[in-house]
């Protein structure tokens, strides 16, 4: 007998608020619940200590969180200055207190050590694998890897306060950024230590942050739902933003609804005017409906990569 899905189909992205304490994936499964959705996922964890901007995938919405993960990313961090922690943040042991001496002017040199690409290596503290297991579980057995530098860039760093050792900072940086392994690096740069004693994702993307919705709004309006004897989704669903705004920095292409029917199909198509390895989103027909992203193959040809449902 064939196991019956549990929850209902719901496709769309909700911005949620991550309140401090708790997990991404704690949030995760209080979304999944209140939607009471068939498939979530979320785009990029948070620590337990940081705060904000956190989208979550339902149903087909999936298939493209990983180009949502894949985008820039901007933070506001409050850095302690002066001491060091096992976990470069707030979590952490204090490992080392330093007396704190340092001005503005040697913190906006010492800023400009972290602008541009540059290369960081990841927190022990991180859900990096190394040989199948996350860089965190070796780090709370007390076991030291190695851990290869990479790639980041940070687009811009900018001082929003300094007082009483506390240090504001607004950081816009590429995907695979820890901001902690920043603050931490900062601190041994200034000769004083410091760990992340705040922090908080303003954007994702190019989501505007002034649609990131509480938990606790969630669980008003589904208790509004059931005191009115409505359906939740009445409430629930105007949240949700569309599914093709995930992959809102591909360029858009049109298809005839025959091409689109093949495009389901698993067959690529011949279009004119199109490069080599575009990575494109797919509408169809009149009406534009979004199908999902393909990519131009080595012949030519628009093949489908990541589709749904035509009727999704």
């Amino acid at each position: 007998m064939a196991r019956r899905t549990r929850g209902r189909k719901v496709d769309g992205i909700l911005l949620v608020d991550k309140p401090t304490g708790k997990t991404s994936n704690a949030v995760l499964q209080q979304v999944k619940r209140i939607y009471f959705a068939q498939k979530a996922g979320h785009t990029g964890a948070l620590d337990p200590l940081a705060t904000g901007m956190l989208p979550i995938c339902l149903g087909d919405a999936t298939k493209f969180s990983q180009y949502l993960l894949e985008s820039d990313k901007r933070y506001q961090v409050c850095a302690k200055l002066g001491q060091r922690t096992t976990t470069s943040d707030a979590d952490g042991e204090v490992v080392e207190t330093r007396e704190v001496n340092v001005t503005i002017a040697q913190i906006e040199q010492a800023l400009e050590r972290f602008k541009g690409v540059i290369e960081q290596v990841p927190s022990i503290y991180s859900a990096l694998k190394y040989q199948g297991k996350p860089l965190y579980w070796y780090a709370r057995e007390g076991i030291d890897v190695p851990r290869k530098s990479r790639p980041i860039t940070v687009y811009s760093i900018d001082i929003i306060n300094f007082e009483d050792d506390l240090l504001k900072l607004d950081i816009h940086c590429s995907k695979g950024t820890y901001i902690r392994t920043i603050v931490d690096d900062l601190g041994e740069l200034l000769g004083c230590g410091a760990h992340v004693a705040q922090l908080h994702r303003s954007h994702v993307g190019d989501y505007p942050s002034d649609q990131v919705i509480s938990l606790q709004r969630l669980e008003a309006l589904l208790e509004q739902a059931t005191e009115q004897e409505i359906v939740p989704a009445e409430l629930l669903d105007p949240l949700l933003l569309k599914m093709d705004s995930a992959v809102s920095c591909l360029p858009t292409i049109d298809v005839s609804e025959e091409l689109g029917l093949l495009l389901m199909q698993g067959r690529a198509v011949e279009l004119d005017n199109v490069a080599k390895g575009a990575l494109l989103r797919l509408y169809v027909g009149d009406e534009r409906r979004f199908i999902g992203i393909g990519m131009v193959n080595e012949d030519g040809l628009l093949a489908p990569k990541r589709l749904i449902a035509l009727d999704a």
